[in-house]
């Protein structure tokens, strides 16, 4: 695989190369709409993939925040044109990896040492490469370890990138730049904790301590002596990453327990930790030999305040579609319905979040739901689309919602997306009889 040799570092060369995208795309929609002109309807899909193409290869190249936010985007599947979600699903999978020379610079820079003073064997060859980090293999005597560096600049280009990205993906997701501040912080705030890698440590060491007693689950040591706020060392584990496994594995009951077991974990760690891993994509979780469960990387977890998790809790209740005052109460205390809101406004609110949950809540309404069928994610896309695209939201132009609900959804979202690959059939409810 091609490897990076430079990343851009500081405020300048960063913004300069967002520039040069930007004016690609800025051509782009001129010869879109210059040919519109010429031949009459052209198709947007080729302005779409072209854009898509151009802002992915940059990020690609720039790596950290704005490539993590692509990964993020590239789930919510009903907010973006499919050729952007198409390509910013590489985020996850395609990410060139580190020189050499960059992965010793780094090293010598964090822990004073080249890779091979500290072990007696390290695979410079990145075993994984995302959107912050990759991973290579290590050996000392016959233990093996996995070991974390994270790309050069990225923690502290964090803020400066995600200003220049802003009024971009603020333009994707049809939202007003100044009403999702709020919404710009949260992510701002975790992506910061996703480059600690000390924190990281720490999170890691308390989920994994707390699950320890719950069974059938492997965690990986970590290594402080061998870590810093930059490399974070720990246990490799043997197994199948989760797309593996599912593609392997025929019997459908032994994916149903590993589902389940995957879903379990999860609501155990969001209802009794509130302390969530909050980056369910495949490649963060294994199956071993042994058919455990292997949580990997710890870098985005998200603490739960106790007020927003009961309301969540009422949220998941089917009963509450049905209960239509509390349900409005409900709305306005995660910030769905706003006290400002128009008679108008509120009873149009109100009837979409009635319509959109009515359809995502239909798994808990049963003891058992089978994920392999699609046709809950076509009719969640469908309607999304459907309600994006309305004229009232024109008129009707606020930023709704809890902040919380940024990496909230994308838990379960990632899960519901879990589930269906696994082709699994699972019971939701929690806790569980």
């Amino acid at each position: 695989m091609k490897t990076t040799d430079k990343i851009p570092i500081g405020k300048l060369n960063r913004a300069g190369k967002i520039l040069k995208t930007s004016l690609k795309v800025g051509k782009n929609y001129a010869v879109h709409y210059g040919s519109k002109l010429l031949q009459g309807d052209v198709d947007n899909e080729t302005l779409d993939k072209k854009n898509a193409a151009d802002i992915m290869e940059s990020l690609l190249e720039l790596k950290g925040s704005g490539l993590k936010v692509a990964q993020m985007l590239s789930m919510e599947k009903s907010l973006l044109p499919k050729a952007y979600s198409d390509q910013f699903s590489l985020a996850q999978f395609s990410v060139p990896p580190l020189s050499v020379p960059l992965v010793k610079k780094t090293f010598r820079k964090y822990l004073s040492k080249n890779p091979e003073d500290l072990f007696d064997e390290f695979n410079y060859e990145a075993a994984f490469a995302a959107s912050i980090g990759q991973v290579h293999k290590a050996r000392i005597v016959n233990q093996y370890f996995a070991v974390k560096i994270q790309y050069p600049g990225v923690a502290e280009s964090i803020t400066s990138d995600l200003a220049i990205l802003k009024p971009m993906a603020s333009k994707i997701m049809r939202l007003d730049s100044d009403e999702a501040e709020k919404y710009f912080i949260e992510v701002q705030d975790k992506l910061a904790e996703e480059t600690d890698y000390a924190l990281e440590l720490k999170n890691g060491e308390y989920i994994s301590d707390a699950c320890k007693s719950l069974g059938g689950y492997k965690f990986p040591k970590f290594y402080k002596d061998l870590s810093s706020d930059r490399i974070i060392t720990m246990d490799w584990i043997d197994g199948a990453h989760l797309p593996d496994y599912a593609e392997q594995e025929t019997s459908k009951a032994k994916r149903n327990r590993i589902a389940q077991k995957i879903w379990d974990l999860f609501m155990y760690q969001l209802f009794e930790l509130r302390l969530v891993h909050a980056d369910p994509h495949p490649g963060n979780l294994m199956i071993t030999p042994d058919n455990e469960v292997c949580m990997l990387d710890f870098g985005c977890t998200k603490e739960v305040p106790k007020d927003f998790l009961m309301a969540l809790k009422k949220l998941t209740d089917p009963s509450i579609l049905e209960r239509i005052d509390d349900f409005r109460k409900l709305l306005m205390d995660l910030d769905l319905l706003l006290p400002g809101d128009s008679v108008e406004e509120s009873d149009f609110y109100f009837e979409k979040f009635v319509q959109v949950l009515s359809i995502a809540l239909k798994p808990y309404q049963q003891d058992s739901w089978d994920f392999e069928d699609p046709s809950l994610f076509e009719e969640i896309t469908k309607t999304g689309e459907a309600i994006a695209k309305e004229t009232l939201f024109s008129k009707f132009n606020k930023t709704r919602g809890s902040k919380h609900f940024i990496y909230i959804n994308r838990t379960f979202f990632g899960l519901f997306q879990l589930m269906h690959l696994l082709r699994a059939e699972i019971s939701v409810q929690y806790p569980r009889d």
